[in-house]
């Protein structure tokens, strides 16, 4: 059953195949990780979305000075577009969680984030913190800054606007609000049980040159991080770029940079540095009471390790460990003691992971849990201990507690198989009853525009679910219990892949997917409305019902059926018609009940498959949204050209168009006059080189009576200036008030008369944005269509231009329909519908 968006094919052909998940145990690893054990300090760097960060100075502060490095994204990149695919809002942003994840993996820092949701291009700092709600905001960045406890902090953009984007404004007004309030007992006080003030030594802005913008002065503190890392045998240009090209929905696959970079930083808090970043900040166990002797033995573990026998470190390695305990801070003697289990685990040549036999298990299910160790080097250690941490199933997700009550679950273990041979593989099957479903935890409430409804506080932060189950192997080495945490994954192998891990999901036992997630009613006609069910567990009987608003009738009303098993999948079909001639909207809710308990479960599930990425599950609410409204349709057979990704082919289908994706032999061989359109996707300019050469063949089409509709493109990288049949410009502006009021220009257009009149009512209700890079300089050929504005900037009147080019129609429009008609939106659909049919000529 597929229960997971269109990927494009190229992102199909070698699948994912990812790491296990063990961390590395290569020498460079350890050696790294060594230098790291023997630094006590930590930067942190804010930023507002994803590529934000700068991946360079990331990399050199983890991986060269050996600082606990992280990096806080305000959003995870909700509001943006997707050159991969047509993930858009929250399941973009999921994609985005991962694509930062992998980079940090790259380049060494630790991600974070906030509750705050990317709603789309701000143009102020204002409207950016009126949508999230600052000071909630403010107490997330707040929240991280005294758990994480950086001696430096680092913004991206400044205060003061250089940045463009009035989200990147607002990310630095918030680290400089944070930064003196994270110290202040007064400032969100109910935090203090969990964490203690904090007060960084001082607050910098990574100042940069970007385009147009260069904020760099000769007098600003400067930093080489163009250096060459001989361990890595790579400099922090080449680390950058691998990492940055991991964001692969915003297409920045990026070359790597070799030889000196400088970095510069202008003080906006505290003093200045005058020799290093964290000037004044002793980064050594002197910092810490009792710490001398910890660096000491550090130093001498470092100077007489030997990459040919690395367990040889371990007795050294456990009494560090055993000192670590003893410190009175708790910060520290925390994040030095997972760092020394597990150099520890890896000196000693002891491997271990956990993973289940199935992919998928319903929610208060068995779980079949194989646990494996090895001890490669045969050094005198036991396993003393297996413990499953998870989210019980019998306790409510929302607590009035910061924290999630998590159940620790010992797996039995004899005492033979504690001890653990040299070389030998061993393998422990246990079963363990799983928690509550794997969804994001920032996804288990609805939301408004601006933020995430997070339901335990001390998940804020925190890249993915805190209280997903975990393994913790408790080994004991010279009488000292050592614990590491494995993920608990799926495992499985692929013939032509090998190893493949991915996330276990826990589902809910029955999940019902309705099939689009629009309908759109034009008539009194009924729809057919199918529904897809899949069982996680044995079920048994029960029945399948549809809810929708009061007046639509659904048939039949509900649907028995019996001898329900764990993988059994079916589709049932319901019509549903609309209530009366208004135009109106409403949900459409899909409901199992079990008969059972009555138990009622409204869930879907939605995957999302890329190979850069894990597997991404989610379980949305079994919906759909009904819409009802006058339009009028003309034509019939469209054409489409894919661009960066978009669902604008689906929401045509919806309303009765026949849509056939164009390939290029066609579209250079073919015979396009059958199209009543041709449509072309959003950012194809920017995304398709071929287009350059398939252009005289679309504008022939058009020349000989054809109607061409091209949607918006980035002004950046075009492959071709000549879109249209007479000159214009692409632009980078934009208007992002969604409520921005519309002036037609030219009332008598017939993109606003036919098939559907079009009035300032049908630009109501619209979701995000207006447009975006709209035309400018326009060939006087064009006819402009309408103006609009964001308060307090001039009109603007290239969102929507037509021309009229020999016998057809040409139409450029900056218009985001791309948002607009998934969203179910009846105005745009009306204004669609009309540029994609142009009046036949009179005989």
């Amino acid at each position: 059953m597929k229960r997971f968006p269109f990927l494009p094919i190229f992102l199909l052909i070698s699948g994912a195949a990812f790491a296990q998940t063990a961390p590395p145990a290569d020498m460079v690893t350890i050696e790294q990780n060594l230098k790291k054990l023997d630094v006590v300090g930590s930067v942190l760097y804010v930023a507002a979305h994803p590529d934000d960060e700068n991946t360079r100075l990331l990399a050199y502060l983890a991986q060269e000075k050996h600082y606990r490095t992280g990096y806080l994204s305000m959003t995870r990149g909700d509001g943006g577009q997707n050159l991969i695919g047509n993930e858009q809002g929250e399941l973009l942003g999921l994609i985005r969680t991962q694509e930062l994840l992998a980079a940090r993996k790259v380049d060494g820092a630790e991600q974070f984030f906030t509750r705050a949701l990317d709603f789309g291009f701000s143009k102020g700092p204002e409207e950016t913190l009126d949508f999230w709600g600052k000071e909630k905001i403010l107490s997330d960045v707040v929240w991280v800054i005294r758990k994480f406890r950086p001696d430096v902090i680092i913004c991206r953009f400044p205060t003061t606007g250089e940045g463009g984007h009035g989200n990147h404004t607002a990310s630095a007004i918030l680290a400089q609000e944070a930064f003196t309030a994270a110290a202040d007992p007064k400032r969100f006080p109910e935090q203090l049980k969990y964490v203690q003030t904090w007060q960084p030594k001082r607050l910098l802005w990574n100042t940069f040159n970007f385009g147009n913008t260069n904020t760099i002065a000769p007098d600003q503190f400067k930093v080489n991080v163009g250096v060459y890392n001989p361990l890595l045998g790579k400099g922090y240009g080449e680390l950058a770029a691998e990492s940055r090209s991991n964001h692969k929905t915003q297409g920045f696959g990026s070359a790597r940079q070799r030889g000196d970079a400088y970095e510069y930083f202008k003080t906006i808090l505290g003093d200045a540095p005058k020799t290093d970043l964290l000037d004044g900040v002793n980064t050594t166990w002197g910092r810490i009471k009792g710490g001398d002797a910890i660096g000491a033995d550090i130093e001498k573990i470092t100077k007489e390790f030997d990459a040919n026998h690395p367990d040889k470190s371990v007795p050294a390695l456990v009494k560090v460990y055993d000192l670590v305990q003893k410190i009175d801070d708790t910060y520290w003697r925390e994040q030095k003691t997972k760092e020394l289990s597990e150099l520890i685990v890896a000196c000693g040549g002891l491997w271990c992971e956990a993973y289940t036999n199935e992919l998928t298990y319903a929610k208060g299910e068995q779980m079949n849990i194989r646990s494996q160790v090895i001890s490669r080097y045969g050094v005198k250690a036991a396993l003393d201990g297996l413990t499953v941490i998870q989210h019980p199933d019998n306790v409510p997700s929302i607590t009035s507690d910061f924290l999630h009550p998590l159940a620790h679950y010992e797996l039995p273990l004899a005492d033979k198989d504690k001890t653990l041979p040299a070389n030998e593989l061993q393998t422990f099957t246990n079963e363990c009853a799983v928690g509550r479903i794997s969804q994001p935890y920032w996804l288990l409430s609805p939301h408004s525009i601006g933020s995430y409804v997070i339901e335990n506080e001390g998940d804020v932060g925190s890249p993915e679910n805190t209280d997903a189950p975990k393994v913790v192997f408790k080994f004991l080495i010279d009488d000292h219990v050592i614990s590491v945490n494995r993920k608990l994954e799926y495992k499985y192998v692929n013939p032509a892949q090998g190893e493949i891990y991915q996330p276990v999901e826990i589902t809910p036992p029955v999940t019902a997917n309705i099939q689009d997630k629009v309908y759109i009613f034009n008539s009194q006609q009924p729809q057919s409305v199918k529904v897809s069910l899949e069982v996680f567990e044995k079920i048994g009987s029960g029945s399948i019902s549809l809810d929708a608003p009061p007046g639509w009738k659904i048939s039949p009303e509900r649907v028995q059926f019996t001898n329900k098993n764990k993988g059994d999948e079916w589709e049932q079909d319901f019509t549903i018609t609309p209530s009366g001639n208004k135009s109106q909207t409403g949900v459409l809710e899909a409901a199992v009940t079990h008969d059972h308990d009555n138990t009622v479960y409204k869930d879907g599930i939605l995957s999302i498959h890329y190979n850069h990425i894990p597997n991404i599950t989610l379980f949305p609410p079994a919906q759909a949204k009904l819409v009802q409204l006058d339009l009028k349709i003309a034509g019939k057979k469209i054409g489409y050209i894919n661009g960066a990704g978009d669902l604008v082919p689906e929401a045509l289908k919806q309303v009765g168009y026949e849509v056939h994706q164009l390939s290029e032999n066609e579209l250079l061989n073919g015979d396009l006059s059958g199209y009543d359109a041709i449509i072309v996707g959003v950012r194809a300019y920017n995304v398709d080189s071929r287009l350059a050469i398939e252009q005289p063949k679309l504008m022939e089409y058009v020349k000989n009576g054809g109607n061409l509709l091209v949607q918006y493109n980035n002004s950046n990288g075009l492959v071709t200036k000549d879109i249209g049949p007479y000159p214009f410009k692409v632009v980078n502006e934009r208007v992002t008030d969604e409520n921005a009021k519309i002036t037609i220009l030219d009332q008598n257009n017939p993109v606003l008369n036919y098939p559907n009149k079009i009035t300032p009512a049908d630009f109501d209700g619209w979701v995000q944005e207006r447009g975006l890079y709209f035309t400018k300089d326009s060939d006087p050929q064009y006819q402009k269509v309408l103006q609009m504005a964001d308060s307090g900037e001039s009109p603007k009147d290239g969102a929507l231009i037509t021309t009229q080019y020999g016998k057809g129609r040409f139409v450029y429009t900056s218009l985001a329909f791309f948002r607009q008609l998934p969203a179910g939106v009846p105005g745009a659909y009306r204004l669609f519908i009309n540029m994609i049919n142009k009046p036949k000529a009179n005989p």
